[in-house]
């Protein structure tokens, strides 16, 4: 069984103008330890379909199974147990606390999950040490540049043990060795932990990495290929 399951997926958003149909009767299957890049020109629907995945957003029409579960029809508390406890967000802008340190913000969502103190300083020191800032724990992210920022948020994402991880154009921000380096570990922790990763990307450098290119157009699925 597939990890993701879309099934004839619509996203409209009612505007004051007109309605804006974002993503339309996309029908996709995603597998477990998946290194998948959605791509396409920016308004083609990639970010909605990654917040549609995510819970962040609730589709208008379709069914979202994810371990078996359609998320469309869990209720908001289930939802915020939902994203908790299977979905890694790694966002462009990084949304880390400011006033917690580099080990803080890793700590943040397992302290939600209510992980005992011991468990979760183990775990933000190991997987800080896996993106190569083991000498930055207590650093506030004023304190680091833009690729160790990114690298705190790609920590955070992945302590806290999910099923899958959505980045939204994580490179984005990050010079070409910030985002080659951070590129190498996403694919080494992909292998490493079996961690189904989804990426929303225009960035060439990503979906050369990619290893099932997903193609939208218009809300659609335009092409769906898998590379190499």
């Amino acid at each position: 069984m597939a990890l993701i399951e879309l099934k004839n997926l619509d996203k409209i958003y009612n505007t004051t103008v007109v309605p804006v149909h974002a993503v339309k009767n996309v029908t996709l299957q995603i597998e477990k330890q998946e290194f998948t890049a959605i791509v396409g020109p920016s308004g083609s629907g990639k970010t909605t379909l990654l917040n549609l995945v995510g819970g962040l957003d609730k589709p208008t029409n379709g069914r979202i199974i994810v371990d078996g579960t359609d998320i469309a029809t869990l209720s908001s508390g289930k939802i915020i147990d939902y994203r908790l406890h299977h979905i890694g967000f790694v966002f462009q802008a990084y949304n880390l606390i400011p006033v917690f340190t580099a080990q803080e913000n890793v700590e943040f969502i397992m302290l939600l999950q209510r992980i005992p103190k011991r468990e979760r300083s183990q775990r933000a020191r190991e997987f800080l040490d896996a993106v190569g800032l083991s000498d930055r724990l207590d650093r506030m992210p004023s304190q680091l540049s833009g690729g160790q920022q990114q690298r705190v948020a790609v920590a955070r994402a992945l302590a806290s043990h999910p099923n899958c991880v959505l980045a939204d154009e994580p490179t984005a921000n990050l010079d070409s060795t910030s985002a080659e380096a951070l590129l190498d570990l996403m694919e080494t922790l992909n292998a490493r932990y079996a961690m189904t990763f989804i990426f929303s990307t225009h960035d060439a450098r990503v979906i050369k990495r990619a290893r099932r290119v997903v193609t939208l157009e218009d809300g659609g699925i335009k092409s769906d290929q898998l590379e190499g």
